[in-house]
């Protein structure tokens, strides 16, 4: 009988951190997870609950934007498919509003 969850498709979700550099600086790390998920609602609800832990343990801010995507080939579980890192003098919501939610995005 084949794994339930292996019948899910897989999901990326994109999110950002906002972790405070040596020098008081901000430092915004843009991370895309893998998760299988019943739909993109579902993949951001684990996002959510992953990047807390994330949050935790590297000791920053994750910020309210999650951004969900199919993925169309098989790969493995769990693996972070992407990583940004960046100073900026940005608060929080100008930097997510300058460089991922200008509006001009596009997701396929």
């Amino acid at each position: 009988m084949p794994d339930e969850d292996h019948a899910q498709p897989w999901f990326t979700v994109r999110s950002h951190v906002r972790c405070t550099g040596e020098l008081g600086q901000n430092i915004y790390e843009e991370r895309v997870v893998l998760f299988r998920a019943t739909d993109a609602d579902d993949a951001i609800r684990q996002a959510e609950r992953e990047a807390a832990e994330y949050g935790e343990t590297v000791g920053c801010e994750v910020l309210p934007l999650f951004q969900a995507f199919a993925v169309a080939d098989e790969v493995g579980a769990g693996g972070e498919l992407f990583s940004l890192m960046r100073e900026s003098e940005l608060d929080p919501d100008s930097y997510l509003d300058r460089f991922f939610d200008t509006g001009a995005e596009r997701t396929s």
